[in-house]
């Protein structure tokens, strides 16, 4: 039986490395969805729900196709981590997770099409941030550049200088597409590398 069409419901160029690691061979499409907040949401749950709804409006656009959809939030004292945009609002988002315990919620939904259904997994990432001084943060975001990341720092460059610890069951959760996570998942959709 031939593989189903992979399609990576993301636009994303670091989640899109992170496949191309396996040789994996897929397609991106940009997902319609309207990432709202609701009020008693817990972190986890969000990232279950928008992943979910990520990979279902793509499904729907190519239902014969197996497609991989991802969301990650990041939360740090009862505050959302979102992507910055720029250097000022990076360095004060550092600079409010000094000393403190992040926690950043990665899931991952994946439609079967041979089952007609959805399969995911969702990931939690520890960190704990250093106590450092602005200067250093704002010579790290200069370097680095992590405007586009939520929570301002880019793990899979040189963020790592920010925290003592890091703790997690996948490495590659904290980028944005947990990939073992992803390859089980895959795995029930009869797609693997083909090299292994």
């Amino acid at each position: 039986m031939s593989q189903p069409k992979l399609i990576l419901a993301s636009t994303s160029s670091h989640r899109a490395k992170l496949l191309q690691q396996y040789h994996l061979e897929f397609s991106q499409e940009a997902p319609e969805v309207e990432e709202d907040l609701r009020a008693s949401e817990a972190p986890a749950e969000r990232a279950t729900r928008l992943a979910q709804l990520k990979c279902a409006s793509v499904a729907r656009r190519f239902p014969d196709a197996c497609v991989i959809g991802s969301d990650q939030v990041g939360v740090c004292s009862g505050e959302l981590l979102h992507k910055p945009g720029n250097f000022d609002r990076a360095l004060a988002q550092l600079q409010r997770c000094q000393g403190q315990t992040a926690t950043f919620h990665t899931a991952v939904s994946v439609w079967n099409p041979q089952r007609q259904t959805y399969y995911g997994e969702s990931v939690p990432t520890t960190l704990n941030f250093r106590t450092l001084e602005a200067a250093r943060l704002a010579a790290y975001l200069r370097h680095d550049e992590p405007y586009d990341c939520a929570g301002a720092f880019k793990a899979e460059a040189t963020g790592l200088v920010l925290f003592d610890a890091v703790s997690s069951d996948d490495p590659t959760a904290l980028v944005g597409l947990p990939m073992m996570a992803v390859l089980r998942l895959l795995a029930r959709s009869q797609i693997t590398p083909d090299w292994f």
